[in-house]
């Protein structure tokens, strides 16, 4: 039976063992579409180029143009690849041209017969720029094909997929995921999201994606229809993509057009080769452009493929390492579309939250106010306001900046001058709670700096507006649900350090608590010592 098991994780995404009746395939997993008419990269030398361990056909195309023959051989023989081959149903066909020539029934038989891995139903796909009611009606339709599949179906080997439809109706979208839930199939799948990715819709894509992923079970994998382009693959794994197919590599070759990580540029545009790949690496581009037509065609299929395999490679190294959310920041900066969508994150942080790691092998990363959505900030702001309390004697909020090279690194300076401090103030010493504050955590109480991920952490200063918004309102908020009597709040020649402190005062004025600001003129001097020591005493 067909089976997966995760290994490891980083916000949604999965590296994990999907094990079929032909082998294993290890998730995030890429697969190139073959068209068995025409295979530009012939199927049988995928594994020995790139190392693919799957590959998706049409078995639509398959059975109308070879029917009986590729039955008799059996899609691996037929198509010379001996590792896990996935089977669409000619739903693109139906989305395409309106109909296909064959029923729910004699599909599901078919790709039995041609002994497919992974297979999926003949669903109606809902396409783009239809009426709800249309919308309706595919959901429907697709979900009666979907609950016939055990009538039909005679092997229980085969890992069968459950397409999502509904398109731009999330709330169709949710219904169809939820009943598709319901239905025992081995692997889930978002069906009608390539006209969304034609048009750069990313922002809709995330809704549809994680509409979809909310209300299906956990534990199967997910797949992408058509997910296009490398440079959107790591933002598809980060939303808990583990499967997705894509024919753009060789759709792309016909057209001269040459994929990178980051972007495609029309080959003849070029002045050079941007990659090191055996196929740009053996000749010069002017060479490549002098090569005939067909030959040519195909080096740019397989270099394209070379990018779609290497970019996966890269996003599984992320995860493993716990730095998938830097690497698809990265990304996004490659295309505003992208950009936009690590913005509209925000409204599923909470999601995010609750199915990311606990903790990672490595710190973290903070360059901007994107980093604000990330797991780490959303599970640090709500522990901290749901389960902390100060000590019960503390009376008197001493709030200082932070920065890692100003606090860790200096950490030993900083005991020694709170020692003099304490030391100075006498008997009420302990009474004092030394606080922390500093994007993106905002107020970190002294005795929580050492905890995972507050001092693994590496952050760009000066932080942008939107960050010191968001840092102003978490002192705010603590402010307002603690009890202490006193503030004093330190503060360097920084602008934005400066809006902090009077988001404090503010806080403070409104809880009726007195406040006073300390500036740093020169590090932890003996002119700050004696100016903090008076003013503590001066409000006691």
């Amino acid at each position: 039976m067909p089976s997966f098991e995760i290994r490891e994780r980083d916000l949604l995404a999965r590296i994990g063992r999907f094990e079929t009746k032909s082998g294993v395939a290890e998730t995030p997993l890429f697969l190139p579409v073959i068209n068995p008419a025409k295979q530009i990269v012939p199927a049988k030398d995928m594994k020995r180029l790139f190392g693919c361990e799957a590959l998706i056909t049409n078995a639509y195309i398959i059975k109308k143009q070879f029917g009986d023959e590729a039955a008799r051989k059996g899609v691996h023989r037929f198509l010379g690849f001996p590792g896990v081959v996935m089977t669409d149903s000619g739903a693109y066909q139906i989305l395409m041209y309106g109909k296909v020539e064959a029923t729910p029934e004699e599909i599901i038989q078919y790709q039995e017969e041609i002994d497919a891995d992974v297979a999926t139903i003949l669903d109606i796909p809902t396409g783009w720029k239809v009426s709800k009611d249309y919308a309706r009606r595919t959901v429907d339709e697709t979900l009666k094909r979907a609950r016939s599949l055990g009538d039909v179906r005679k092997r229980e080997e085969i890992a069968w997929v459950g397409p999502i439809q509904g398109g731009i109706y999330l709330d169709l979208v949710m219904l169809s995921a939820r009943e598709m839930g319901r239905l025992p199939f081995q692997v889930y799948a978002l069906g009608s999201p390539t006209p969304v990715m034609e048009q750069y819709l990313f922002d809709l894509l995330l809704d549809m994606i994680l509409t979809a992923k909310m209300n299906l079970p956990p534990d199967r994998p997910f797949h992408l229809f058509g997910a296009g382009h490398p440079f959107m693959f790591s933002l598809a794994v980060a939303l808990g993509c583990d499967l997705f197919d894509s024919a753009a590599y060789s759709i792309y070759a016909r057209e001269g057009r040459y994929m990178t990580e980051y972007g495609t540029f029309r080959i003849d545009a070029l002045e050079y080769f941007p990659c090191s790949c055996p196929v740009c690496a053996r000749s010069s581009l002017k060479e490549f452009l002098d090569m005939p037509r067909e030959e040519r065609m195909e080096d740019l299929a397989k270099h394209n493929l070379y990018v779609c395999f290497s970019e996966i490679r890269r996003i599984k190294q992320a995860i493993a390492e716990g730095r998938l959310w830097e690497y698809v920041e990265m990304r996004a900066h490659g295309h505003p579309s992208l950009f936009q969508v690590l913005k509209q994150l925000r409204k599923y942080q909470d999601y995010l939250e609750q199915h990311s790691p606990l903790s990672k092998r490595s710190g973290i990363f903070f360059f901007s106010s994107l980093g604000l959505s990330r797991p780490e900030v959303t599970r640090y702001r709500k522990k901290l306001f749901a389960r902390y309390s100060p000590p019960r004697d503390a009376k008197m909020l001493l709030l200082l900046p932070r920065s890692r090279m100003e606090f860790y690194r200096r950490k030993r300076l900083y005991k020694r001058f709170f020692k003099e401090v304490y030391s100075m103030i006498g008997k009420d010493a302990d009474r004092i709670h030394v606080c922390t504050y500093s994007s993106p955590f905002g107020v970190t109480p002294i005795e929580l700096e050492d905890v995972y991920p507050l001092s693994q952490c590496e952050i760009a200063h000066p932080p942008d507006a939107e960050t010191i918004r968001y840092l102003a309102d978490q002192v705010r908020e603590y402010i307002n649900k603690t009890g202490y009597e006193r503030i004093v709040v330190l503060s360097n020649t920084n602008t934005w350090e400066e809006e902090v402190v009077e988001a404090c005062i503010q806080a403070s004025s409104v809880k009726g608590v007195p406040c006073k600001a300390v500036k740093i003129e020169r590090g932890l001097d003996k002119r700050l010592l004696t100016n903090l020591v008076a003013t503590i005493k001066g409000m006691s």
